[in-house]
């Protein structure tokens, strides 16, 4: 604190002192004075610090408690946040974990069913592959050409009953209806594309085209059908035109042949929609597959095109032989052979009057091998007969396909269960199977008719290609995305694309491969 400062006003020397003793006791009462003062000051100084340092250290411990108090309310709103955001992030990861969960099932389902469809189309295509490699070397397909050549060459003959019973009115009448069912084809095929055209370019202009091809149309329909008649009793080149048309539908090759074809485009369709499911699931490890068997689909699809047009060939030169060796002189030539052909019999029906059970004939008629209903009639083969057969005697008879055996023994078993079930099994486990055996009942989208030589004139040929599946791309065109596809590229095989969109497209959209060929597809 230091030491009070004195004026020398208060210290007087001893000179001028007069009383040197009281001088010196006054001077050690002051100064005894000044050191009780000086002692109080500081007495009092401690304690106001005192007191201030209580009231510091109090403040102090005061906000060490709402500091701590503070802390503590921090610490526990963090808890809580933590907490919640726990919770949040555990809620977030069970809910993507069962999205994702959700997610690989359907893409394993998904997966699953492309797998299967690959697998039936798989089965489909090296049946029909197996078949048309033994087609080329059955001895059977050439024979039925050759029978109906010689059928054809018979049918030059006219006798002179056949020239008397003839049946004009209602010849002529079939005759005016197939050839006006033809141009009318024609005409709507020519007005749906030109509609199609005209959505493109020229509307107006296409529009009147349009209306001018339906009033032909419709003029074509109200048309007096005597007097159609009546040209056709007098025309002889519309009664030959009638006969070849007649000839191309009924003739036994070209409906197979176009049976063949559109069992091809069905395939080659639903190969097409497998690729881009394939695409669209980033799945790409069977591509290969999927391109070998539709280059080896769209091999096959050219050969049946020439094929077809090789057939056509064929059938007008028959015809034009059939009219070099016609008489000159005989009347109504045409129209007794295409009364010829109306009244031939289909083969399922000569068979079935000859004796053959009709739940056989259609069986065999849905396994597309009706070239076995004759063996059947001949050896007198029924349904009993059947369950007391093995593959063995079916092949001895001329039944040769393992598929067809499998069929009919599958299905004597079905007739009568309870007869010849063990022999059958064993029967079974004797065969070894050398081609795709053909189902009892073919499915429209699971299974495919096993192709087989040509039908017997008369035979409708009922288009057997599966329906293409449902999915992503199966329905729409790849570049306008709002026309189903109608038109298949060569040799590249896909069926992806709208007429309208294929006619500018120099390259297929899907593969970039050159376009060689368009085929039109014409779906119900």
């Amino acid at each position: 604190l230091g030491e009070e400062y004195c004026p020398p006003s208060q210290y007087l020397l001893p000179v001028l002192e007069t009383d040197c003793s009281k001088q010196d006791s006054d001077c050690l009462d002051g100064l005894e004075e000044v050191w009780k003062n000086k002692i109080s000051d500081y007495e009092k100084r401690k304690e106001l610090k005192q007191q201030e340092k209580l009231a510091f250290e109090r403040h102090l411990e005061e906000k060490q408690k709402e500091h701590t108090q503070l802390l503590l309310m921090n610490n526990s709103h963090k808890e809580n946040i933590l907490i919640s955001v726990r919770q949040e992030q555990e809620r977030v990861e069970l809910g993507f974990s069962q999205q994702q969960r959700a997610q690989e099932a359907e893409r394993l389902l998904i997966l699953e069913k492309v797998r299967q469809a690959e697998d039936n189309i798989s089965s489909r295509i090296g049946s029909l592959l197996m078949d048309n490699n033994r087609q080329k070397k059955s001895t059977e397909f050439l024979q039925a050409m050759e029978e109906d050549r010689i059928r054809m060459e018979q049918l030059t003959t006219i006798t002179q009953e056949e020239a008397n019973s003839l049946r004009k009115r209602e010849v002529a009448a079939a005759m005016q209806k197939l050839l006006s069912d033809g141009y009318a084809m024609s005409l709507l095929q020519e007005a749906s594309d030109c509609r199609r055209q005209s959505l493109v370019s020229e509307a107006c202009r296409s529009m009147e085209t349009l209306d001018r091809k339906c009033e032909r149309m419709l003029s074509l329909q109200v048309l007096d059908k005597s007097k159609a008649i009546a040209q056709i009793l007098q025309e002889e080149e519309m009664q030959k035109a009638a006969f070849q048309a007649l000839q191309l539908q009924k003739d036994a090759v070209h409906g197979y042949i176009r049976n063949q074809i559109k069992l091809i485009e069905g395939e080659l369709m639903q190969l097409t929609n497998l690729e881009i499911k394939r695409r669209n699931l980033d799945s790409e490890n069977l591509q290969e597959v999927l391109v070998e068997q539709r280059t080896a689909l769209s091999d096959l699809l050219q050969q049946l095109l020439k094929q077809k047009d090789q057939r056509e060939q064929e059938l007008r030169q028959i015809l034009v032989e059939i009219e070099r060796n016609s008489e000159s002189n005989q009347q109504n030539y045409w129209m007794i052979q295409y009364q010829r052909l109306l009244d031939a019999k289909p083969l399922s029906l000569r068979m079935q009057e000859a004796g053959v059970e009709m739940e056989l004939v259609h069986l065999l008629c849905r396994l597309s091998a009706q070239h076995y209903l004759p063996v059947l009639a001949h050896h007198h083969i029924t349904t009993e007969a059947l369950c007391h057969m093995t593959s063995s005697d079916l092949k001895q008879v001329g039944i040769t396909e393992t598929g067809i055996q499998k069929a009919l023994l599958s299905w004597a078993r079905e007739r009568q269960p309870a007869a010849g079930v063990r022999k059958a099994d064993q029967q079974e486990q004797e065969v070894v199977p050398t081609a795709p055996s053909a189902p009892p009942c073919p499915s429209r989208t699971s299974t495919l008719q096993t192709p087989s030589p040509p039908r017997s004139p008369g035979t409708p040929v009922t288009p057997s290609a599966p329906v293409p599946l449902e999915g992503p791309g199966s329905s729409e065109c790849v570049v306008c995305m709002e026309t189903g596809p109608q038109v298949i590229f060569l040799p590249c095989g896909h069926v992806c694309c709208c007429q309208v969109c294929s006619d500018a497209l120099q390259g297929c959209p899907l593969c970039r491969s050159s376009i060689a060929q368009r085929i039109r597809l014409f779906r119900g």
